[in-house]
């Protein structure tokens, strides 16, 4: 029987024969510890609020399930984009992050790589970065209005990702790198298909183009409509597309790249919360699996960009029930 590893690299292979399906994240070993994640993002702490190493505010309410920024009109970085190197100031990773990893390659050296492929986590992608550095109407407005400086804030962003990148893959070289970015809300893209064709193929290219070449596999995560994009993602590179929402037609997307490209989510998540039965959440998971379950590509799971669940008693039973569909079907367990 293939474990969880090679069943997730049989799946990747054009033609491959996975045995079972791959059961959310559970193939997965996230690495603790990276320097860099700690220094953009270890000031968010629950009951505080903070500014990260852009300027932007972040609120992290007690109640709240996560960090969120809050981006004004008054408090926006970017106050006109057309002079926007007056206003951003890139954070130099490789100046605060080269040194401290070794709490990580520990981390990392103690996985069962014969079971588990090892992942690091990327948040805040390229046009999530744009805006929190300026309101959401703005950003929006300025892909129309000022498409140049617009070019030019993306690239110095995406040169800042592809230091990211070169750091977490010199010091630990994972098998995944779980890239977020979201361009859509559930229903619909932010924009159009070609403006995000105009603005974001390319960088998105080049960076997972950095990654191929150095043998990681791309994760994006988009909890999001992002339907119209799909063919252009496989086209840039993106081995998994994490997050599927239900509400993209996962059957089509199936039919049109998914030879090419995992489809990793088709769990509703309105299915994580505090009333939620262990029957409802079965119901739900039994419903993606006997749905999406024998379409070439797919991979259930939530739609979340990391293991685990708002509360804590919905993702045991989203991996039970897997893992009761694959031994029902495929004679074999998923874990």
């Amino acid at each position: 029987m293939l474990t969880p590893r090679e069943n997730l690299l049989e799946s990747l292979k054009p033609g491959g024969k996975p045995e079972y399906l791959n059961n959310c994240f559970t193939m997965l070993r996230g690495i603790p510890g990276d320097p860099v994640f700690r220094y953009v993002r270890g000031n968010r702490i629950r009951g505080t609020d903070s500014y990260d190493r852009w300027g932007t505010l972040i609120l992290f309410p007690e109640d709240a399930p996560a960090a969120v920024p809050f981006v004004t009109a008054e408090n926006q970085v970017v106050k006109d984009v057309s002079r926007w190197r007056d206003f951003v100031k890139v954070p130099d990773l490789r100046a605060a992050c080269s040194d401290g990893w070794e709490e990580a390659v520990a981390a990392r050296d103690a996985v069962d790589r014969e079971r588990y492929l090892t992942m690091t986590v990327m948040g805040t992608g390229i046009f999530e970065q744009l805006h929190m550095l300026m309101t959401f109407e703005d950003t929006l407005m300025n892909f129309l209005i000022e498409p140049e400086a617009m070019h030019e804030l993306i690239d110095a962003i995406c040169e800042y990702r592809l230091e990211y990148m070169k750091l977490i893959v010199e010091h630990l070289h994972p098998d995944v790198i779980c890239s977020h970015d979201d361009w859509g809300s559930r229903t619909s893209l932010f924009f159009s298909a070609d403006v995000w064709r105009e603005f974001f193929r390319e960088p998105y290219r080049r960076l997972y183009d950095y990654l191929h070449g150095n043998g990681v596999i791309v994760m994006h995560h988009g909890d999001s409509y992002m339907e119209p994009l799909a063919a252009d993602m496989a086209d840039i590179g993106v081995d998994i597309w994490q997050g599927v929402l239900p509400t993209n037609d996962i059957r089509s997307l199936s039919e049109s790249v998914g030879d090419r490209m995992l489809l990793m989510g088709g769990i509703d998540s309105v299915i994580d919360r505090p009333d939620a039965t262990e029957e409802d959440i079965r119901a739900e998971t039994r419903r993606a699996c006997e749905e999406y379950g024998h379409l070439k590509g797919f991979w259930p799971g939530m739609t979340y960009g990391g293991p685990g669940s708002l509360y804590p008693h919905v993702e045991p039973v989203i991996i039970d029930e897997i893992d009761r569909y694959n031994r029902r079907v495929f004679g074999t367990s998923s874990l």
